[in-house]
């Protein structure tokens, strides 16, 4: 086993929720030494064509990993994670933080063919696919943006690939709807976290009156501008916005969740030309966090 690769018991928890089978009905020769090259190239952020020898063509490596963001199965192995961890009451719901994180696009990152990629299984576009490939332009030059929702245990129960220059308050809405972690007996999945963490970045009317339509208790700071102008308007600004000091000293969780992330250097700097690629990267990264012990 070399260094990074999974050991026994992650090996163990991840191979129960892997595809059988491949396009053509027949069954992969060698699940593990793949995804371990593909975690290695996660975590080294080296190019697809220099991985060492051990982990077989570099080419079925990167197919592999591309195909499963494509159709999903990346996002789904996730899921199955979460829901096997939630069963085992490891999951922290008493607070779920919202953040985001920039990332530096490599150069290798920018020039991506315009057309929509191939994508196997039926279906006509990657799941993850943006027209503008989740790129964004500043003063430092190509970025993007993960924004995440991490829960209390240090680990992303959801995420979303946006441009570098996209806001944190308009993504705090569709990162919420993507969290969905099935229950052992069945039935609707849990997608309502105890209480919300979030930071000024997120504070809207608009991001309030979602949550308190959804009954989610959250402690998000006012900014002095809206505060301002609520008082402004006198009994039509609405009451002041509730906030507890110590529940908003947990928010530094979802920081340190992105902290972990960021330890992949494929994450940390992007170099993958498609948006449903990167966001492949992203979700593979988090499931090493979810299946370690």
């Amino acid at each position: 086993m070399g260094r990074g690769d999974l050991p026994n018991d992650e090996w163990a928890r991840l191979a129960l929720y892997l595809p059988a089978s491949g396009l053509r009905g027949g069954r992969w020769i060698d699940h593990r030494a793949v995804i371990n090259g593909i975690l290695f190239r996660v975590r080294t952020g080296l190019p697809w064509r220099d991985l060492p020898e051990r982990f077989g063509s570099w080419k079925t490596v990167y197919e592999r990993h591309r195909r499963w963001s494509a159709d999903g199965t990346w996002e789904r192995i996730l899921q199955a994670v979460q829901a096997d961890a939630d069963a085992q009451g490891r999951v922290d719901w008493s607070i779920v933080s919202v953040d985001s994180t920039s990332c530096r696009a490599h150069q290798h990152a920018a020039g991506a063919s315009r057309r929509i990629p191939r994508v196997p299984k039926r279906r006509s576009t990657p799941r993850q696919h943006r027209p503008d490939e989740g790129l964004g332009r500043s003063r430092g030059g190509l970025t993007c943006k993960i924004h995440l929702a991490g829960e209390g245990g240090r680990r992303p129960l959801a995420l979303l690939i946006t441009p570098g220059q996209r806001g944190d308050s308009p993504q705090l809405i569709p990162v919420l709807e993507r969290i969905r972690v099935k229950r052992p007996g069945g039935g609707h999945p849990r997608t309502r976290p105890d209480h919300l963490g979030g930071d000024k970045a997120c504070s809207s009317r608009r991001n309030r009156r979602y949550l308190r339509r959804r009954q989610i208790k959250h402690t998000i700071p006012e900014p002095k501008d809206q505060r301002a102008n609520r008082r402004r308007k006198g009994s039509f600004g609405g009451r002041p916005a509730g906030f507890d000091k110590e529940m908003y000293k947990r928010r530094n969780e979802v920081e340190r969740t992105i902290n972990q992330l960021k330890h992949s250097r494929a994450v940390a700097t992007r170099y993958d030309k498609h948006a449903y690629v990167f966001h492949g990267t992203v979700t593979a990264a988090s499931i090493r966090l979810w299946i370690r012990p």
